[in-house]
């Protein structure tokens, strides 16, 4: 099977990981293996690397890449059951934890997979492969909902006008295939708008991939458990791709890192509290060359937690 994917921010978040060669290694979004392959090149004989993805297609590729090698255990599941995983798998901690948060380039380019408005396809966007589809969220979504999902999850100016558009199309038919309903939303859309800032359909497709995956939700639930999850000096090393993750996980780093909690005005902490963690860096971003040879890369941000105690 031809899975293509170029990691992204490759040897930046290896690096932020400060892989022990005896430790235990967590990449719960792990694809292509790009990522998983490099922490095993700085593994020792005795470390551990714990590869998890939803999607089956990766989960084969990942098979094939590093299935051989015996430190490598291949989850097929959601990283929103890490501790789940982790409690089966008999580990209670963890040196580092990885998560790349895009949507592969296999998922992308692979047209079927109707996650794209460049190709025509089924409406489909499952990364996992299983539950809701992006056409059962077009076609059954009220018009609220479909609002709601478009500003808060594409920040979509213009959600209004693009969810009364899907209403009173699929009143007439069921709206199924991706090109035809990029070109409700584009139709949707002052024409002035659409010669400027890209594929007007960007933002509600990403909005609508959000709501089938539960993206969002899932994050936010399971950065606790990542966390928590780390031995002392661990690190949890994230991948965003848009703002709406990237504040999510911020303010979760940022929850961690917080010590005391007394009013400014006190003059001595009373409170007690300590930070959980630390951050070695504020942010990195792709490099000029890597979104030049990677232009998927652009949006890249990658941040890092260390856990002190």
């Amino acid at each position: 099977m031809e899975f293509s994917h170029v990691s992204v921010l490759l040897t930046e978040t290896v690096d932020a990981l400060n892989i022990r060669k005896n430790g235990i290694y967590v990449d719960c979004t792990c694809g292509g293996a790009g990522h998983s392959s490099e922490i095993l090149k700085r593994l020792g004989d005795e470390g551990r690397l714990i590869a998890i993805d939803q999607d089956p297609d990766a989960v084969e590729i990942i098979k094939e890449r590093i299935g051989n090698d015996k430190r490598v255990t291949i989850v097929h599941d959601n990283f929103s059951n890490l501790k789940k995983i982790l409690s089966d798998l008999g580990i209670e901690k963890v040196d580092g934890v990885m998560a790349d948060l895009g949507v592969s380039s296999h998922q992308f380019d692979k047209a079927e997979r109707g996650f794209s408005f460049h190709n025509d396809a089924p409406l489909d966007m499952r990364m996992s492969q299983e539950g809701m589809t992006a056409a059962e969220v077009v076609n059954t979504y009220s018009e609220r909902e479909l609002i709601r999902i478009f500003r808060d999850y594409g920040e979509e100016k213009f959600a209004s006008r693009i969810a009364r558009s899907i209403i009173n199309e699929r009143e007439k038919k069921p709206v199924e295939r991706t090109l035809e309903l990029a070109e409700i939303i584009k139709n949707a859309i002052p024409a002035a708008t659409r010669r400027s800032g890209g594929h007007p359909a960007r933002r509600v497709f990403q909005a609508i991939r959000l709501e089938v995956n539960g993206e969002l939700e899932k994050l936010q639930n399971t950065l606790d458990d990542m966390f928590y999850s780390l031995s002392e000096s661990g690190r949890v090393a994230i991948i965003t791709f848009h703002s709406l993750e990237d504040r999510i996980v911020k303010k979760a780093f940022n929850k961690y890192c917080k010590g005391c909690e007394c009013p400014p005005q006190t003059p001595i902490c009373i409170c007690g509290k300590t930070p959980d963690g630390t951050l070695p860096f504020k942010k990195v971003l792709p490099s000029e060359r890597e979104i030049e040879e990677n232009p998927r890369s652009r949006s890249a941000t990658l941040r890092c937690v260390e856990r002190l105690k």
